[in-house]
C-alpha cells in the first residue's frame, strides 16, 4: 500500500486527534409511490384541523435544492465547501439536496455538518456523472478528523472511475449507488480513521487502504482489496470471507435485523418522508428492484423546524401529533423534547444540533413501537447532564420486537466546541431497540477539553432487553465507554478509544482493576453477544498508564465475542489483557494490535 512520510505532531493544524494511530495505519497497509400506502393510512397519528401548529413549510435557508437545470451548481457547491471545509467546530450546517435527473460535470467536495442527498426514492433515481469528494487537504493529507458529513441516496458516476470517500466517525454513506470504484483514504493515503456504509452498491471495488476499521452492512460491492485492523460486514454481497485476524476480516452473513433511515423524498412536487420496512436476516440492498420497500408520511404531517425554536414548542407539536423535521442549524432546548406517541419520526437534515440548557436531558423517548429517531446532533452543554439521549425511561419492559425503536446517524459530543458535560450519554432502556451507527464521543480536542473540563463518566448505557448495535463507535469517557446490562444483546462492530487525557494510573483505578474496560457486559448478564470490536489506547499524559483490559465479560456460555483486539498507539499506553484476563498484552511501540479470535 502506498504511504507518506510520518509528519511530526507539531506540524498539524490541531494538536490532539490520533497523532500515532494514523501513522500506524499508514505503515500497516420523482418516482411514482408503486404500492404504496395512502398519505392517510401511512400516518401514525393525523394532526386535527384546528392545531396551533402548521404542519409542513418552507425547509429554509440552509437547504439548498438543485434541479438539473439549475445555474450554477459547482459554484454553490463550492461556495458552501470553502466555509466548511476546516469548519470543525462552527454552526454552519448544510444540507444539498439534488431533484431526480441527471446532472453532468459536478464534483462536490464535503466539508463539515454538510450532508448531500437524492431527492428520489431509488439512488438510481439522481444520477451525477461526477463526484461526491472527502478529502483531506485541510489537514495536511490527515483524513483522522473528518467527521460529521454524509451522503444519501444517489447514484454517481465517478470522472476517473473511483470516488474518494476519505473519512472518520460520523460520515455515514448510505443507499449510494457508485457505478465504478471508491477509495476510502485520503489523497497521499495519509491516515484515515472511519467509517460506515449502509444500503449502498459499489459495482467497483472498494479500496480502505490506510482506514484503521470500516463497518459495511446490508450492501453490495465488487471487490475489497485490503484491512489494517478491523474491517466488519454484515449482509454485504461480494463481501470477503471471514478471516480474522489474518486478514481481520470478521464477516457475516446477513444482518440480524435492520430497518433503513427515513429520508426526505419528491413524490412529484410534494416532499414525503419514507419510511423503510423493517428487515430480517438481511443481505444487500433495499432498493434492488427500484422502489423499496416501506410507508411513506407526507411533509404537512411534520412540524418543520427552524433553528431558534423552543423546546416547548417542539413538545407542542409532538403533542398535536406532528412528526419533527429539524432543517439544520443549534437548537438549545431548555427542556427534554419529549417524544411520548408511537411511530413518531424525528428526523435532522445538515446536521441539525440540540444543545441541552441547564443540564437537562435533550431528549427522551417514551416505552412506545417503532419511534425513528435519525440524522442529528446532541453537543452537551457547560451544565451537567444526567443524560443527553434516553430511549426508553428507567425500566422500561415493553415487547417492541415487531416494531421497534430505531437510533440512526444520532452523534453525541461533549467537548470540542466549547464546555460540555454529562454523566451518561446515550441511555437505551426500551427492549429491541436498533441502535445503527452512532458516534459517542467526549472530545479529545478543541476547546472545553480536559479530564475535569469535559467530565463524561459514561458513554452508552445499555439497560434494556433484546437490543441490537450495527456500527457503534464510542471514545474517550473517563470510565466505561459502553456499559451493557441488559440480556441478549448483540453488537456488530464496535470502535474505541479510551480517554487519551487521564493524568496518571490512580485517575482511571476502578477498585481493583487498572482501568475501566472499553466494553463492559454486566456480571448479572446470561446471554449476550459480539461481533469484530477494537480498543485503543493512547495516554498521552501518562504514557505508563497500564489497562487492564479492552473488554470485560462474564465467563458464561452465553456470553459471546468473535473478533477482538486491542491496540496500543505507539506504546503510549498499553494494554495487560485483551477481554478479561485473556489475551496477550500490547508491547513497546510498535502499534501492532493484540487479538483474541473467540470468547470464551
Amino acid at each position: 500500500m502506498p504511504s507518506s512520510p510520518m509528519k511530526s505532531p507539531n506540524s498539524r493544524p490541531t494538536v490532539g486527534r490520533r497523532t500515532v494511530l494514523g501513522a500506524a495505519a499508514a505503515v500497516a497497509a420523482g418516482s411514482a409511490l408503486s404500492g404504496l400506502p395512502s398519505p392517510a393510512s401511512a400516518a401514525p397519528g393525523t394532526p386535527e384541523a384546528a392545531n396551533a401548529l402548521p404542519g409542513g413549510g418552507d425547509l429554509g435557508p440552509n437547504v439548498i435544492v438543485f434541479d438539473p437545470s439549475t445555474a450554477g451548481i459547482q459554484a454553490r457547491l463550492d461556495e458552501v465547501f470553502r466555509q466548511q471545509e476546516s469548519a470543525q467546530f462552527g454552526e454552519g450546517r448544510y444540507a444539498l439536496l439534488f431533484k431526480p435527473g441527471t446532472y453532468s460535470g459536478l464534483n462536490a467536495q464535503l466539508g463539515f455538518y454538510t450532508s448531500i442527498a437524492g431527492l428520489g426514492l431509488s439512488p438510481d433515481d439522481t444520477t451525477i456523472n461526477g463526484d461526491v469528494t472527502v478529502d483531506a487537504g485541510w489537514f495536511n493529507g490527515n483524513a483522522t478528523q473528518n467527521f460529521w458529513r454524509s451522503a444519501e441516496n444517489l447514484a454517481l458516476v465517478p470522472v476517473n472511475g473511483t470516488n474518494r470517500w476519505a473519512v472518520s466517525q460520523a460520515a455515514p454513506f448510505r443507499r449510494m449507488h457508485i457505478r465504478g470504484g471508491l477509495n476510502l483514504a485520503p489523497d497521499g493515503y495519509g491516515w484515515a480513521s472511519g467509517g460506515y456504509i449502509a444500503d449502498s452498491r459499489i459495482d467497483g471495488q472498494v479500496g480502505p487502504y490506510s482506514q484503521q476499521q470500516w463497518y459495511t452492512r446490508d450492501s453490495s460491492v465488487g471487490g475489497w482489496t485490503n484491512a489494517v485492523w478491523n474491517m466488519v460486514f454484515s449482509g454485504v454481497e461480494g463481501a470477503p470471507a471471514q478471516s480474522f485476524p489474518d486478514p481481520p476480516y470478521t464477516t457475516l452473513a446477513t444482518t440480524p435485523v435492520s430497518r433503513e433511515k427515513p429520508f426526505l423524498y419528491l413524490d412529484g412536487s410534494e416532499y414525503r418522508v419514507f419510511l423503510p420496512e423493517k428487515r430480517t436476516d438481511a443481505r444487500g440492498v433495499t432498493w434492488g428492484n427500484g422502489t423499496p420497500r416501506g410507508t411513506s408520511l407526507p411533509l404537512s404531517q411534520f412540524y418543520v423546524a427552524r433553528p431558534g425554536v423552543s423546546a416547548a414548542t417542539l413538545n407542542q407539536a409532538l403533542t398535536e401529533g406532528l412528526h419533527l423535521l429539524l432543517t439544520p442549524g443549534i437548537y438549545h432546548v431548555d427542556q427534554p423534547v419529549q417524544v411520548d406517541r408511537a411511530n413518531t419520526v424525528v428526523l435532522g437534515l445538515g446536521y441539525a444540533t440540540l444543545i441541552p440548557d441547564n443540564g437537562v436531558t435533550a431528549l427522551k423517548v417514551a416505552d412506545v413501537d417503532g419511534v425513528r429517531l435519525a440524522g442529528f446532533l446532541i453537543d452537551a452543554g457547560p451544565v451537567n447532564s444526567a443524560t443527553l439521549l434516553e430511549v426508553g425511561p428507567q425500566g422500561a419492559a415493553q415487547d417492541h420486537s415487531a416494531n421497534p425503536t430505531t437510533v440512526q446517524d444520532v452523534f453525541i459530543r461533549i467537548g470540542g466546541a466549547g464546555a460540555g458535560k454529562a454523566t451518561t450519554s446515550m441511555v437505551i432502556n426500551s427492549r429491541h431497540t436498533i441502535v445503527d451507527h452512532t458516534w459517542v464521543w467526549r472530545a479529545d480536542h478543541g476547546t472545553g477539553v480536559g479530564w475535569e473540563t469535559n467530565r463524561a463518566d459514561y458513554g452508552v448505557v445499555v439497560n434494556g432487553d433484546d437490543v441490537l448495535a450495527t456500527g457503534l463507535f464510542v471514545e474517550h469517557f473517563n470510565k466505561y465507554d459502553m456499559l451493557w446490562s441488559g440480556q441478549r444483546g448483540r453488537t456488530i462492530f464496535f470502535q474505541n478509544e479510551k480517554a487519551y487525557d487521564a493524568p496518571n494510573q490512580a485517575a482511571i483505578q476502578n477498585g481493583s482493576l487498572r482501568g475501566y474496560a472499553a466494553y463492559k457486559v454486566a456480571d448479572s448478564v446470561t446471554s449476550h453477544e459480539g461481533w469484530g470490536l477494537g480498543s485503543y489506547c493512547y495516554y498521552n499524559v501518562d504514557p505508563t498508564i497500564v489497562q487492564h483490559h479492552g473488554f470485560a465479560a462474564p465467563n458464561t456460555p452465553g456470553v459471546k465475542f468473535h473478533g477482538l483486539l486491542v491496540v496500543s498507539l505507539g506504546g503510549a499506553g498499553q494494554y495487560a489483557h485483551v477481554i478479561n484476563d485473556i489475551g496477550a498484552p500490547t508491547s513497546g511501540t510498535s502499534t501492532v494490535p493484540s487479538t483474541v479470535v473467540s470468547y470464551p
